[in-house]
């Protein structure tokens, strides 16, 4: 298909869509000649993309549609149809695009936190340099244990999740600057291993992971998923590649900002697992298992369903109709 000589010859019945779409008072006559351009522009986005693909005509054409279909419909996309793609498609594309870097983090954050928490737990100095003996002690025997039953269950878990997920929003909201999601990972990893240092100094390690697992598998699984979307955003301002800073950085947010929903509803089942579970004097096994089992559907979702939803084209993205129009580079 020649596209130019497709464009020449519709030029004047798009123009003439346009100015239907934009006029505020439309006759029967002129509904009814808006629905026939409609359609006809409508054959013309469909021959274009099955020749061509993507092109500059093919989304001129297609903002010209989306503003006659919302002309004609007098409202936009209903919502409800909306949620369940968001949580089909978008959401998981989404989360499917950082895995790897997700990856990366995990390994990292875990690295620092293993090796503070053997550097300082093997230095008495470094150990008396956190607090005097018997505050350390009364921590790793009682302290530790407590923080997660002294409060009514609800209201723990409330507090928790609310917390967390102020700190994966920050991390994804403020991924830009590139410093923040790592200062947040560094200090958290700094933090755990240095809980566990107590812990391994007073024979508690046992106890230390018997506590974290249950909960912590999501949990910080959530915030390396958080960090890593914020990563991805500084990254797209950095090496914009054809695309004009602008365009990229806006991309990377619509896309990757919906990550924060996901987290938010995956925390507050971590949350809900710490507020609830961890405390409990339950078997072990059974409490990790709980763990592992929110964990291993979370990863299912964004692993499995991602993969499902990348591979249909999806990248978290909003549509064109939804977005607009995205400007074209060449090559």
């Amino acid at each position: 298909m020649d596209l130019d000589a497709l464009s020449a010859a519709r030029r004047d019945e798009w123009a003439r869509l346009d100015e239907l779409s934009r006029t505020r008072r439309l006759s029967g006559s002129q509904v009814d000649e808006l629905v026939t351009r409609y359609r006809a522009a409508s054959a013309d986005l469909a021959d274009i993309k099955t020749s061509a693909g993507r092109t500059a005509q093919g989304d001129h054409v297609s903002t010209m549609l989306a503003r006659a279909r919302l002309r004609l419909t007098g409202a936009p996309e209903n919502v409800a149809r909306q949620i369940p793609r968001f949580f089909a498609l978008q959401l998981p594309a989404a989360l499917y695009r950082v895995r790897w870097t997700t990856l990366v983090i995990a390994i990292a954050f875990v690295a620092v936190a293993v090796i503070v928490a053997f550097w300082v737990s093997g230095d008495p100095a470094l150990v008396a340099a956190l607090g005097s003996r018997a505050d350390l002690e009364y921590y790793a025997e009682n302290s530790f244990t407590d923080y997660y039953s002294e409060n009514p269950a609800a209201v723990f878990a409330g507090t928790v999740w609310t917390n967390n997920a102020w700190i994966a929003a920050q991390c994804v909201l403020f991924g830009i600057t590139g410093i923040w999601p790592l200062m947040v990972l560094v200090s958290n990893a700094v933090g755990v291993g240095t809980a566990a240092a107590i812990m391994l100094a007073f024979d508690r390690g046992d106890v230390f992971l018997l506590f974290i697992l249950p909960h912590g598998l999501l949990e910080l699984t959530s915030v390396f998923v958080a960090a890593a979307a914020g990563l991805h955003i500084f990254w797209a301002w950095v090496a914009p590649g054809r695309r004009s800073r602008a365009a990229a950085l806006a991309e990377a947010g619509r896309s990757l900002a919906t990550i924060v929903v996901g987290l938010i509803l995956a925390l507050a089942v971590s949350g809900a697992i710490e507020g609830f579970v961890t405390a409990q004097p339950w078997p072990w096994p059974v409490k990790i298992g709980i763990g592992a089992t929110a964990l291993a559907a979370f990863l299912a979702y964004m692993i499995v369903i991602g993969g499902r939803a990348h591979r249909r084209g999806e990248t978290g993205d909003l549509t064109e109709y939804e977005a607009g129009t995205p400007t074209l580079v060449a090559g």
